[in-house]
């Protein structure tokens, strides 16, 4: 396991876009600031300048090539030669871009801090009792906590993508469309008014686990659910998804 986590590691560090994501993502956290007001400034701060957004925006780009390039130039080969095993392979790659989620919301953090004392904000205290009746800085961090758990999910579901389907750019594209449309098309289905108590545990609608948190009062009414209700269910879909992800890796022949 240690040899398989060291060859991911050396390929995910040898690779530029692993070391531009955090800069791009600070571009993009900054262009937020400017967009969502002067006297938003609780708002930006709990939600690190909408990062949850962004960051899944760039896992989805760098995890849905893990598996494909590797599959399309049968480098896969080469590392199932060297493993005693596929989980071990399948785990490392895993480990590596859960690694890397931590690492770009650790960076999402830091960047919020230092942002709060940028001219494009409003001051406001950490101190100052925000959502939940807790102060700005705890609302920053179980957010992004939260939304740790929710760019997890959709990790583990761009992986079993990738097993499914070889080629890089269509599973980006369902990534995509999975993570910005889910939420349209779950809540087109709980709108039917029918099977509303069993459809609302799809997996889309997990996908609305981190606006939730942020912003309960709207998005309960599109979810159906309550938080600790969504937080279960995205645990749930993640094992779920690990599971027949790691299935179709295994019985793959190369």
């Amino acid at each position: 396991m240690k040899f398989s986590l060291y060859q991911e590691f050396y390929k995910f560090v040898h690779r530029k876009l692993t070391w531009l994501a955090p800069f791009i993502l600070l571009a993009l956290m900054i262009f937020t600031g400017y967009s969502i007001g002067y006297h938003q400034e609780k708002l930006s701060t709990m939600t690190c300048y909408d990062s949850p957004d962004w960051i899944v925006f760039i896992l989805i780009i760098i995890g849905a090539t893990i598996f494909s390039m590797e599959f399309q130039n049968n480098a896969i080969l080469t590392l199932l030669y060297k493993s005693k095993s596929k989980i071990q392979v399948y785990l490392s790659k895993y480990l590596i871009i859960f690694g890397y989620n931590l690492y770009l919301h650790g960076w999402a953090i830091l960047f919020t801090v230092g942002l709060r004392y940028a001219p494009l904000n409003s001051h406001v205290s950490w101190s100052t009792i925000y959502r939940y009746h807790q102060p700005l800085w705890q609302n920053m961090l179980l957010t992004a906590l939260v939304d740790l758990l929710a760019t997890t999910l959709i990790i583990t579901l761009v992986f079993l993508l990738s097993c499914l389907i070889e080629n890089n750019a269509v599973v980006t594209t369902l990534s995509f469309l999975i993570v910005f449309m889910g939420q349209t098309v779950s809540a087109s289905l709980l709108n039917l008014g029918k099977f509303t108590a069993i459809l609302k545990w799809n997996p889309l609608n997990m996908t609305n686990l981190t606006r939730q948190y942020y912003n309960y009062v709207t998005y309960f009414q599109t979810s159906h659910l309550l938080n600790y209700q969504l937080v279960v269910g995205t645990i749930l879909y993640i094992v779920i998804f690990f599971t027949l992800g790691y299935q179709i890796f295994r019985r793959k022949r190369f």
